[in-house]
C-alpha cells in the first residue's frame, strides 16, 4: 500500500482508537500507508469491537495505556516514537459526566497533559492532534461559533475540554511544540454506541417498525445541533496535523437542526409518523444544557481544504441504513 505523499511511511499512535473516531481514523491512516499503533486502557480485557467490525484489528499495533498515568503514557509513547500522536481517549459521554464530573474532568485534562509532557520530556518532533469538542462553547446563539469564539462550557465534559484546549495552546506557545485542538462539533456513525441520542432515536424507530415496541420517550426536542459524519471528521484531524503551521480548528457541517427534525427524519426513513409514537419527558433533561449549538468550518475549508460531506438527511440515511443491516446480521450486536 502506498503511503500518503505528505507522510510516507510514518507512524501514528491513536490514543482511544476503540471508540468511535479512533475506528475510522485507523482506516484513514492505514489506507494512506501509515503504521498504525492505538491504545486502550487494558488491550487483553478490551475487545476492540470497532476495530473488529471495520476489518482492521490484525492491522493495528495494540497496547495497554491510562492516560492518567504518566508512566503509562511515556513508556507507550517512547516505545512506538510516533511521528503524530491523536489524543481520542477519555470519557466521551455528556450525559454521563454530570454523573462523573471529576473522573471526567481529570481525564480529559490530566490525559492531554500526560501526553504533552511526554512528548516535552522525550525530546520529539511527534505532532499532536488533541480532541476538543463544541461542548467547549455551550450556547452559540445565532452567531456560529469560530475559532476566536470564547468558551462558555454547560457540562463537566465541556468543562474539562476546555481546560484541556488551552494546556495544548499553551504548550504549543511555551515550549514549541507542533500541537493543536479540533473544535469538532456533533458527530454521528454506526458506531457510535446506544447510550447516544441519535443511537436511541434510530434504534427506537426501528423497534417500533418491527412491532416490538409502540414508544420512545425522549428529552427536550428543540434542542439543535449541528450533526456530522464521523468518517468526513476525522479526515479533518489527519489534515490538521499535515498542515504547515499548528493551528486549532473548527470542524462543523455549518448546518443547525432541531432534534425534533431529526427525529422526523428518522422515523419518516422507516414510513412512519414520529408524532405518533414519540414522546417528550423533561425528566430526561441533563441539570444544565446546550439548546442551541452551531459551527462555522470556514477557516477549515480556508486552509485545510476541508468541508463536511454528509449534511443531516444523508447521515439519517446511513444511520438508518446501517441499523437494519445490523438487525438482518448472524450477529445483530453488529461485533
Amino acid at each position: 500500500m502506498d503511503a500518503h505523499p505528505d507522510s510516507p511511511c510514518k507512524t501514528a499512535l491513536i490514543f482511544g482508537i476503540s471508540g468511535q473516531d479512533g475506528a475510522y481514523l485507523a482506516r484513514l491512516l492505514l489506507a494512506d500507508g501509515y503504521r498504525v499503533h492505538g491504545t486502550s486502557r487494558d488491550r487483553e480485557m478490551s475487545g476492540f469491537a470497532n476495530l473488529v467490525q471495520l476489518g482492521l484489528k490484525a492491522q493495528v499495533g495494540l497496547h495497554s495505556a491510562v492516560l492518567t498515568d504518566f508512566r503509562s503514557v511515556i513508556e507507550v509513547i517512547d516505545r512506538v516514537r510516533p511521528d503524530e500522536i491523536y489524543n481520542l481517549a477519555a470519557q466521551s459521554s455528556v450525559g454521563l459526566s454530570f454523573d462523573q464530573p471529576a473522573e471526567t474532568v481529570n481525564g480529559c485534562l490530566i490525559g492531554t497533559l500526560n501526553i504533552l509532557e511526554a512528548i516535552r520530556f522525550l525530546k520529539l518532533k511527534t505532532r499532536f492532534y488533541s480532541a476538543a469538542s463544541s461542548e467547549c462553547y455551550g450556547n452559540t446563539g445565532a452567531t456560529p461559533a469560530d475559532e476566536t469564539t470564547p468558551f462558555h462550557p454547560r457540562s463537566p465534559y465541556g468543562v474539562g475540554k476546555a481546560a484541556a484546549f488551552w494546556a495544548v495552546a499553551n504548550y504549543r506557545e511555551a515550549y514549541g511544540l507542533f500541537a493543536c485542538s479540533g473544535i469538532l462539533f456533533n458527530h454521528e456513525s454506526p458506531l457510535r454506541p446506544a447510550r447516544y441520542v441519535t443511537q436511541k432515536v434510530v434504534r427506537g424507530a426501528a423497534d417500533i417498525a418491527d412491532k416490538k415496541r409502540d414508544r420512545l420517550i425522549l428529552g427536550a426536542l428543540d434542542v439543535a445541533r449541528d450533526w456530522g459524519w464521523a468518517p468526513d471528521y476525522v479526515e479533518a484531524m489527519a489534515r490538521m496535523l499535515r498542515h504547515d503551521r499548528p493551528e486549532d480548528f473548527v470542524i462543523a457541517t455549518g448546518e443547525t437542526h432541531t432534534l425534533e427534525a431529526f427525529v422526523a427524519e428518522v422515523f419518516a426513513q422507516f414510513g412512519l409518523n414520529w408524532r405518533d409514537h414519540v414522546d417528550s419527558d423533561r425528566a430526561l433533561l441533563r441539570p444544565s444544557d446546550i439548546s442551541y449549538s452551531a459551527g462555522n468550518p470556514e477557516k477549515a475549508h480556508r486552509l485545510l481544504n476541508w468541508r463536511a460531506e454528509a449534511r443531516m438527511p444523508q447521515i439519517v440515511a446511513q444511520l438508518v441504513a446501517a441499523e437494519i443491516a445490523r438487525r438482518r446480521s448472524p450477529d445483530p450486536s453488529g461485533g
